[in-house]
C-alpha cells in the first residue's frame, strides 16, 4: 500500500512538473504584439460595446487585442460591462422599454444578479455618440462566456491569438456599493482567467491602483498596464503606482515624444487611449507609441 502510495504520489508530481514547464514554454512564446491595436469596448464605434458581437467583428477587422472592462455582479460573476449602472444611453430594460435617465443609479451591477443583469437589451436602441454603430439586440456577458467564444471564434477562422486588455472597474468610493475590495476583485477575475488558460495573453488595466499592486505582488507573472488622464508628471505616476508596469497607458492628450522617452527608457510600453481620428492616430505612431486604443478599430488596422 505504502510503494502504491509513493509512486501515485511520483507521477503526480511529475505530472504537474510538466504542466508547469508547459505553462513556462506558452509564456515565453506569448510575445506581445509589436504595435497593439485595441478596440476600445470591442470597437463601440462600430457595434455594441463589450458584447461578443463586437469581440467578434473586431478580430475580423484584424486587431491584435480586445479592450475591454469587467464589474462584479452581485452573485459575484464577472461580467464585460463598462458602467457601474446600466447605461439609460444605449441600454433598455427587461421589457424593451426605455430606462429613464433619473432612474439609473437604481440600476446597479453590483447590486443585480446575473441572471437578471443578462435580461437587459444591450444594441438594439440608437445610440447617439455613435451614429454608425450596428444595432442589434445583445446582453451582457460573463467574462467566461466571452473568453470561451472568442477562443472558440479564433479557432474556427483560423485567426491568430488575440491579446486580452481587461479593466478592473472599482474605486475606494465604490467599495461594497458599486464593486467589491480590490482583493476580492482581483481574485475573482484571475479565478476566471486562469481557469480558461488564457492568462500569457491577457493584460490587466485599471484607474484603481490597488487592484494593479494586489496583481503585482500576487500575480507577479501578469502583464499590467496603469491607466492615467491626471497633470502628473510620468515619475509622480509611477511613484504613486510603486512598481513599473508593462504598459502606461494615458489619456491620449498627455502623450509627447518626452513623455514616451521616459517609459522606454524604463521599458514600459506606451498605449494610450480613446484615439478616435486618423489623424491623431498618425500623430501618436510618429511619436513611437507602442499600441493605440480606439472606438474605431477600423482606423488602425489600415
Amino acid at each position: 500500500m505504502k510503494n502504491t502510495t509513493f509512486l501515485f504520489c511520483m507521477v503526480a508530481i511529475g505530472l504537474s512538473s510538466c504542466k508547469t514547464m508547459q505553462q513556462s514554454r506558452i509564456m515565453t512564446t506569448a510575445q506581445f504584439p509589436s504595435f497593439s491595436t485595441e478596440g476600445h469596448r470591442g470597437g463601440r464605434g462600430l457595434m455594441p460595446e463589450n458584447t461578443i458581437p463586437a469581440m467578434h467583428h473586431a478580430i475580423d477587422l484584424g486587431v491584435t487585442t480586445l479592450e475591454m472592462d469587467t464589474h462584479i455582479t452581485k452573485d459575484l460573476e464577472v461580467v464585460v460591462t463598462h458602467d457601474d449602472y446600466l447605461s439609460p444611453a444605449f441600454m433598455l430594460d427587461t421589457e424593451g422599454r426605455e430606462i429613464p435617465k433619473g432612474e439609473a443609479k437604481k440600476y446597479v451591477v453590483f447590486q443585480m444578479n446575473y441572471a437578471r443583469l443578462k435580461q437587459f437589451d444591450l444594441g438594439s436602441k440608437y445610440y447617439e455618440a455613435f451614429p454608425q454603430q450596428r444595432k442589434m439586440k445583445s446582453y451582457i456577458p460573463r467574462l467566461a462566456e466571452l473568453i470561451d467564444s472568442v477562443q472558440q471564434y479564433l479557432k474556427q477562422t483560423g485567426k491568430k491569438q488575440v491579446f486580452y486588455n481587461i479593466e478592473t472597474k472599482c474605486s475606494p468610493e465604490g467599495d461594497g456599493i458599486l464593486n467589491p475590495d480590490p482583493e476580492t476583485f482581483v481574485k475573482l477575475l484571475m479565478e476566471v482567467i486562469e481557469k480558461k488558460g488564457i492568462s500569457p495573453f491577457v493584460v490587466i488595466q485599471s484607474f484603481d491602483r490597488r487592484t494593479l499592486q494586489i496583481l503585482n505582488k500576487k500575480y507577479p507573472q501578469m502583464k499590467t498596464s496603469y491607466l492615467v488622464a491626471n497633470k502628473k508628471s510620468f515619475e509622480e505616476n509611477i511613484a504613486d503606482l510603486g512598481f513599473k508596469p508593462f504598459i502606461l497607458s494615458p489619456v491620449y492628450q498627455m502623450v509627447n515624444a518626452d513623455l514616451v522617452k521616459k517609459c522606454h527608457d524604463q521599458q514600459i510600453k506606451v498605449i494610450p487611449w480613446t484615439v478616435n481620428t486618423a489623424k491623431e492616430i498618425a500623430e501618436l505612431k510618429a511619436l513611437n507609441v507602442d499600441g493605440i486604443i480606439s472606438d474605431y478599430p477600423d482606423l488602425l488596422v489600415h
